[in-house]
């Protein structure tokens, strides 16, 4: 048994109070080749079932919510209920397959299995097939899903052995177990945060600092609340989704990061605001400033914890500048407030209400997460998340992965959503809209291509286009975050 951490316990309790949103995020992978027959992929995937003992466990609740759920082995645990097939219909191209992927993906995940699912997809066009790798948010997040992929699959077109299965589910513990457990976490708390303030006490310097900069992070964060202006991109949603996708050359976006003294999220994000823009002006609507805030999460994982199947990630405010003509413009608005975001350290505010959530007791967290879900939230209106991906080809089954498409649930208000992910030299966009209120998410993806064209054009002969950013933007050029501790890269 294992309890869920306070961030990973946020999304249950999220997908609880808002009855529209599915909490589910996946990968969906594209081989070359022909597909294998469904007995032959469940026993890859058996193969590999030890390497992954999250997939063995299923979320049970505590009694009242005086605890956290936890994560319990499924002693009637099923492979063949989690691994399916379907496919397409003719001609089986990207159309096809992105309203197959809305499809799946506007469906919850049943609580009374682990919660995942792998669709075998047939039918794809140039001889291809697909599999869509659907994960609920409580179990991985962005980092940790992609490392998925690096246990499922081969580095090689030569399958690695099977891991032998030594794994003995443990027995489900009781309601009343369970409830005693949480009173007495719950009752320890108390001490918990008194060691805590101990340790920090005995650390002055270090103390000081950490709280000069969190403090600092907040009072940057404040400007983030206040309600964007109104738009058609923020409002209610329903339970059924859209889902296309827009793709770039990693060395374009390099290329233009060079160019213009930038980042790869900087280059990406600038696109991203592009597309916004693009979908305004088709809807009739003039681009204004603090039109398009987006939840930015940063991962806080360090080297080597790539492996820990649980959500470590904190959040940035970024107010895309939609309201810019030019590509330059946009892309040297994105960089400046992206490095000051950084000098600011704003994502130790996330980092801090993370930390808080540790000694919080949980029935207080709960209503609280549950409370802002039941609330308007018009200073979000869309999340963008950028996780770099695997840059070596991988296999199954001897078959080449050739692309990777990720997806990002939208929740409350937000009507879109965008996850960034790369693979061997390309960067794709998955692009998540509510169906009824985002008929036209084509114009945003294909609006993100044109946002990395423009910027591709723009860089002209060597050194003219950072002369030109230089010339609008007085910032330094650095990472949102320290190497190792971002998304941003």
């Amino acid at each position: 048994m294992k309890r869920l951490n306070p961030l990973d316990a946020q999304f249950v309790d999220a997908e609880d109070q808002d009855r529209n949103a599915s909490f589910a995020i996946a990968l969906i992978a594209i081989f070359d080749g022909p597909p294998p027959c469904y007995e032959e992929f469940l026993g890859a995937v058996r193969a590999r079932l030890p390497l992954v003992p999250m997939y063995r466990r299923k979320l049970r609740t505590v009694p009242l919510k005086l605890g956290p759920p936890v994560w319990v082995d499924d002693r009637d645990f099923d492979l063949r209920y989690h691994v399916r097939q379907t496919a397409l219909p003719a001609p089986g191209g990207d159309a096809e397959l992105s309203a197959l992927i809305a499809r799946v993906m506007s469906q919850r995940l049943d609580r009374d299995y682990p919660l995942w699912e792998t669709w075998v997809v047939h039918g794809l066009s140039d001889h291809r097939w697909a599999l869509i790798s659907k994960v609920h948010h409580a179990m991985v997040d962005g980092v940790s899903g992609t490392d998925l992929y690096r246990l499922i699959f081969d580095v090689s077109p030569d399958a690695e052995p099977p891991r032998l299965d030594e794994r003995m589910p443990e027995a489900e513990p009781g309601a009343a177990w369970l409830a005693a457990r949480a009173v007495a976490e719950m009752a320890m708390l108390p001490v918990r945060t008194v060691f805590a303030v101990r340790d920090m006490l005995s650390k002055p310097t270090v103390a000081a600092r950490q709280l000069s900069d969190t403090a600092r992070a907040v009072a940057k964060l404040a400007p983030a609340v206040v309600p964007a202006v109104g738009s058609s991109l923020a409002g209610p949603i329903g339970k059924h989704r859209r889902y296309v996708w827009a793709r770039a050359a990693l060395d374009d976006v390099k290329a233009i990061k060079r160019a213009f003294g930038a980042t790869v999220n900087d280059v990406v994000l600038a696109a991203i605001s592009a597309g916004f823009r693009d979908l305004l002006l088709a809807r009739g609507e003039q681009p204004e400033p603090h039109m398009v805030p987006a939840l930015v999460p940063v991962s806080l994982r360090a080297p080597g914890e790539e492996s820990v199947y649980e959500n470590r990630i904190s959040v940035l405010m970024a107010d895309l500048p939609v309201h810019l003509t030019e590509p330059v413009q946009r892309l040297a608005s994105i960089r400046a407030q992206l490095s000051d975001l950084k000098a600011s350290h704003e994502a130790m505010a996330g980092e801090a209400l993370v930390a808080l959530g540790r000694f919080t007791p949980y029935p207080l967290a709960s209503l609280t997460v549950r409370l802002a879900y039941s609330l308007p939230q018009p200073e979000i209106v869309t999340v963008t998340t950028n996780v770099p991906g695997p840059r070596k080809p991988l296999y199954a089954m001897g078959r080449r992965l050739v692309e990777i498409i990720p997806y990002v649930p939208i929740a409350a208000s937000l009507r879109t959503g965008i996850s960034i992910f790369s693979y061997c030299g390309q960067l794709t966009f998955g692009v998540t809209g509510d169906f009824a209120t985002t008929p036209d998410i084509d114009v945003l993806a294909r609006g993100i291509e044109n946002g990395v064209s423009d910027l591709l054009a723009a860089v002209g002969p060597a050194g003219a286009g950072r002369h030109r950013l230089e010339d609008q933007s007085s910032t330094s050029a650095t990472n949102i975050l320290d190497p190792g501790g971002a998304m941003a890269w």
